[in-house]
């Protein structure tokens, strides 16, 4: 079998080079969605059109149409979002031919600069995973999955402090009956329109937003919860110690509020994170904290640690919030992690300290005190108020394990 993905733009086939064309007049299948089929002029090749759910189907099409020239399209370049990635993971030795992103004429109609701007996706997701990315006068692009996302994305942006965002919805790029659609979020008028899209999005100077950001320590009052939240200078350190890079995975035991998990997806958008928690309300309010913090992706899994974690996707980092003195549980948290994981541990008790001390001495790693005051009113007047003194300890495990 030989399998090449075509991209192909809303112009059809006047937009593609010559090989894809060589590889269209060759083929004997050709697989794609029926406006991408449609574009196409008549060929020797029989058409299939992609069934629902297209992923899980993805692997048996492969195989049922094996031993003969295949055709994938694509929409633009078939690597950007698209189904290019899947089938060079089902077939590497598979020849992608791309046509330009909807990315790079978006910003050709638009004047920016490309490595400026930053690209996320609502098509299979909340408006939500918008919302990390929002920042004074950033320039944002926005995939959509039908006519009527700009309102929602409007209306989002809205309601996060930013409704003075100008929005330039571009339909059809490239084809003719591209389009162009301005506004800004806050009143948004128009209709429901061309369903292949891309919103462009500039965040005004001054929004009314806390501005947040993506560095650990959020204000404290950014998250719902009921007295278990890692308190802000805490989980600035701890987020820190944990080293987060992108395309890492965390288990955060002990969720809480979720705020340890949610820092470290913010961090980066490719960052993932498992958040474990015990209580089924809190685990409900991790996931709302998630949602309102622009990391909807976070993944929350309820059950008792240590038994929850057998079975979890291997973490290249843990932090254990709470439940250091249960036995086991730094135990499993570190046999747990890839060579060369991180492990970060934080107790509030004299028996917590005594298992991070036990564990230390086994395994090696930091430990430090961590003492925080804040100024709090006293009549008139201000004092210094200190917060639970919090033992850390800071743990690498061997790249060689």
């Amino acid at each position: 079998m030989t399998v090449t993905v075509v991209g192909i733009g809303a112009e059809g086939w006047p937009g593609l080079g010559e090989p894809a064309r060589a590889a269209l007049e060759a083929a004997e299948v050709v697989l794609g969605a029926p406006r991408q089929l449609a574009l196409l002029p008549p060929l020797s090749a029989s058409h299939a059109t992609w069934p629902s759910p297209l992923m899980r189907a993805l692997p048996g099409l492969l195989a049922e149409h094996a031993g003969r020239a295949l055709v994938v399209l694509a929409s633009g370049d078939p690597t950007f979002y698209g189904i290019g990635s899947a089938v060079l993971a089902h077939d590497p030795t598979a020849t992608v031919h791309p046509a330009p992103s909807s990315l790079a004429m978006a910003c050709a109609r638009l004047g920016w600069a490309a490595q400026d701007v930053e690209v996320l996706s609502t098509v299979g997701r909340p408006p939500e995973a918008v919302r990390a990315a929002l920042a004074p006068r950033r320039r944002l692009l926005v995939l959509v999955p039908d006519g009527d996302a700009p309102k929602t994305l409007a209306e989002s942006l809205t309601s996060w402090g930013y409704g003075a965002a100008t929005m330039t919805v571009l339909g059809s790029l490239g084809g003719p009956g591209e389009s162009r659609v301005d506004g800004h979020a806050a009143g948004w008028v128009h209709p429901p329109g061309d369903p292949l899209a891309v919103v462009a999005v500039t965040c005004p100077d001054l929004p009314e937003d806390p501005l947040l950001g993506r560095a650990p320590g959020l204000p404290d009052d950014a998250y719902s919860h009921d007295g278990q939240l890692t308190k802000a200078e805490v989980r600035a350190l701890s987020v820190a110690a944990l080293r987060p890079v992108p395309g890492a995975l965390l288990w955060d035991v002990g969720g809480g509020a979720g705020s340890v998990g949610i820092e470290w997806m913010r961090h980066h958008p490719a960052c993932r994170a498992l958040t474990l928690e015990v209580r089924e309300d809190r685990a409900a309010r991790i996931s709302a904290n998630a949602v309102a913090l622009g990391v909807p992706g976070l993944r929350v899994v309820v059950g008792r640690a240590p038994e929850v974690l057998a079975g979890l996707d291997t973490p290249d980092a843990v932090f254990v919030g709470g439940g250091v003195s249960v036995p086991g549980m730094l135990e499993t948290a570190h046999g747990s992690l890839r060579p060369g994981g991180r492990l970060v541990a934080n107790a509030v008790t004299v028996e917590g300290e005594a298992g991070l001390a036990a564990f230390r001495a086994v395994h090696g790693g930091a430990l430090r005190r961590i003492g925080i005051q804040r100024a709090e009113p006293v009549g008139r007047f201000s004092a210094w108020r200190a917060l639970a003194g919090v033992t850390q300890l800071i743990h690498r495990k061997d790249p060689s394990a």
